[in-house]
């Protein structure tokens, strides 16, 4: 494997780190008004996501009108590797850019583009994901919230639960019920729910350690009426919907998490130099050996990420997508838990005041959730069971 680039994808990293050193927000604007949520957009996001879509490097992959220019896969993947290094998030609603607004694009009328995804393009509207519900977490078919049709739209009752950014989103990209009588993978549509409809609530479920982060929350439906055209695709087709929509999210995790798992790393082997020296020897023996097992995780998360985009640049289909996935993702909890245990009691404060970053319990607490996220650890199994390796359903 030639873990090297030619000289147009270099020339292509030199041009967008020139754009990037001169156009990026600064620290102070993003640690002055954070995102609490992701579906939260402060002032700077804004106005960077605008800047970006506007320049071309919002979306390098996509069309210029679609806030792009035509790059290739590994181009891409340069342009991501230069985001991470510089620590700057192309956008603080990841869900609305990666999932909805592409989902829109490959199934949406183009009023419901120029309503819903392009404003996302440009930094002026927000999305959520309606999909878990109290009784259907990874069992996505297993959703009760109902749309019922009547007269020129849909009056929708139930509940979501989990929803990331919901008490920021300025609209719902609602999983719905609308044919009770089929079986539970036919009868389901998705809706574009504006969040100011009369009837949906939104109730922030809070941090334990932060209160004022409120990215998870309860939506609730009652008699909400939505309107007919915000139907997205053909009704009842929403499960298809629902694989192009979590194949968007589960291609986004090695962009992101592979990444950051090797600035993770870095922290860690940065405080390893000086916390080791003061270990008994045992105790350095054992953190050194859990120490280079991440870093050969990281490494191993990296090849299969690059082995998808070759494979993507070659023109195929990458399905070890989900062999990523549940890699990174576990990589990720390992990682943070090497590092709180590295810290001993000391690990246990929430706040790293000297660096001004959550600590690495806290980090590790969070950790578990990105192996829920876009499918569990467990769904992702079973994936690479059927569709990698070829084994009959259990």
């Amino acid at each position: 494997m030639r873990l090297t680039f030619d000289d147009t994808v270099e020339s292509f990293r030199s041009t967008f780190r020139a754009w990037l050193g001169e156009n990026r927000p600064s620290e102070e604007e993003m640690t002055a008004d954070p995102a609490v949520s992701s579906a939260h957009l402060p002032g700077w996001a804004r106005r960077w996501t605008r800047r970006m879509f506007d320049d071309g490097w919002l979306v390098p992959g996509w069309p210029p009108e679609r806030g792009g220019r035509d790059a290739a896969p590994v181009e891409t993947l340069v342009y991501l590797e230069e985001l991470e290094r510089a620590r700057v998030p192309r956008t603080t609603n990841p869900q609305g850019l990666g999932i909805v607004a592409p989902s829109i694009f490959e199934f949406g009328t183009e009023e419901q583009v120029s309503r819903y995804a392009m404003p996302i393009l440009r930094g002026e509207k927000s999305a959520c994901l309606g999909m878990s519900e109290p009784g259907a977490g990874s069992d996505l078919a297993s959703l009760s919230t109902r749309a019922t049709a009547e007269g020129d739209g849909f009056v929708v009752n139930g509940q979501k639960v989990w929803t990331s950014g919901a008490s920021h989103a300025d609209f719902c990209f609602l999983f719905c019920r609308t044919d009770p009588d089929a079986p539970k993978h036919k009868g389901i549509s998705v809706l574009l729910v504006d969040m100011d409809t009369p009837g949906v609530t939104v109730r922030p479920l809070p941090h334990i350690t932060k209160p004022e982060q409120t990215d998870l929350n309860e939506v609730f439906f009652t008699d909400a009426v939505v309107p007919a055209a915000n139907l997205l695709g053909q009704l009842n087709n929403g499960w298809a919907l629902a694989g192009a929509s979590l194949a968007h999210e589960r291609g986004m995790v090695w962009l992101g998490t592979v990444m950051e798992l090797e600035s993770t790393f870095d922290r860690l082997a940065a405080e390893a130099r000086e916390i080791l020296p003061r270990l008994p020897a045992f105790e350095q023996a054992h953190a050194a050996d859990q120490i280079v097992r991440c870093y050969v995780d990281v490494q191993a998360a990296k090849c299969l990420g690059y082995r998808s985009f070759a494979k993507l640049a070659r023109g195929g289909s990458a399905p070890e997508q989900a062999l990523m996935k549940a890699f990174c993702s576990e990589s990720h909890r390992r990682l943070h838990l090497v590092g709180s245990e590295l810290h001993g009691d000391g690990g246990l404060d929430v706040w790293d005041a000297r660096r001004g970053e959550q600590a690495w319990i806290e980090q590790y607490f969070n950790s578990f959730g990105g192996t829920i996220s876009a499918g569990t650890s467990e769904i992702q199994r079973n994936i690479i069971a059927e569709r990698v390796l070829g084994l009959p359903r259990g």
